[in-house]
């Protein structure tokens, strides 16, 4: 009886390990995705990324590059 426990114990221990490695791996995905939106939101000023397209926003983007290089 105490050899079929061990071997029980062992099975739920190397289940328990892939379960958690997995979720460590999702996390730091996870992380990485979050970085890379905030860097993208760093970029672009909030709220006009509707108007993308637009003129308006082409000369924003003009200026703030021209403000950049000065």
């Amino acid at each position: 009886m105490d050899e079929e426990r061990r071997g029980g114990r062992a099975l739920d221990f190397l289940v328990g390990g892939l379960v958690g490695a997995s979720a460590a791996v999702a996390t730091a995905r996870r992380r990485r995705r979050l970085r890379r939106l905030r860097e993208d939101r760093l970029e672009r000023p909030a709220g006009l990324r509707a108007f993308e397209g637009a003129p308006c926003f082409e000369e924003l983007l003009e200026q703030q590059s021209a403000a950049n290089v000065e």
